[in-house]
């Protein structure tokens, strides 16, 4: 972790031994970035490169069987995942908590331009009733075949609020 994120994390409030208890890696953000259109409140949205080809097969894919499925968030820089963290603690929620549901700035898997939020039709995004969808069994059974993952199901070993919407691509070795 370079001096640049230390002083935001100090900043911030977030413990100096995070990445320790959290688990999870310091993301880099990548430098193939590509539009992947734009999420369901209209703002632009990008993966790496070879995420997003796997996105836009998975995507046709489900389409095809009939299930719709949105992009809510993909590709967040450590400003916008600051900025995140800081709207949180300006609505009085404590660090301890909010890390619970936002990974610390440089965290993010979202950073490595690999991680979507998901939802579909006529379901509150970010909410974990996504589970209870057509969607989200179709991402279950179908997802890994495109090397997308659930980063964190229930009980996971990073700490994180089950988020039965957020999927990652797991990047293929060489």
């Amino acid at each position: 972790m370079d001096e640049a994120l230390r002083c935001t994390h100090r900043r911030l409030g977030i413990p100096t031994d995070y990445q320790r208890t959290s688990g999870l890696p310091v993301q880099v953000t990548p430098d193939d970035l590509v539009s992947i259109g734009c999420d369901v409140f209209g703002r632009p949205q990008r993966l790496r490169a070879d995420a997003a080809e796997a996105w836009s097969s998975m995507q046709s894919a489900a389409n095809e069987e009939g299930i719709e499925v949105q992009i809510v968030s993909a590709f967040r820089s450590v400003e916008y995942q600051t900025s995140l963290v800081e709207r949180l603690l300006n609505q009085g929620q404590s660090i301890e908590d909010i890390l619970t549901r936002v990974a610390a700035p440089g965290f993010s898997e979202h950073q490595s331009g690999c991680a979507l939020d998901l939802t579909t039709e006529h379901t509150e995004p970010l909410e974990e009733e996504f589970e209870e969808t057509a969607a989200f069994e179709w991402l279950t059974i179908k997802a890994s075949k495109f090397s997308f993952y659930l980063s964190y199901p229930r009980g996971n070993e990073f700490g994180v609020i089950y988020e039965p919407w957020h999927w990652c691509y797991r990047i293929k070795a060489d």
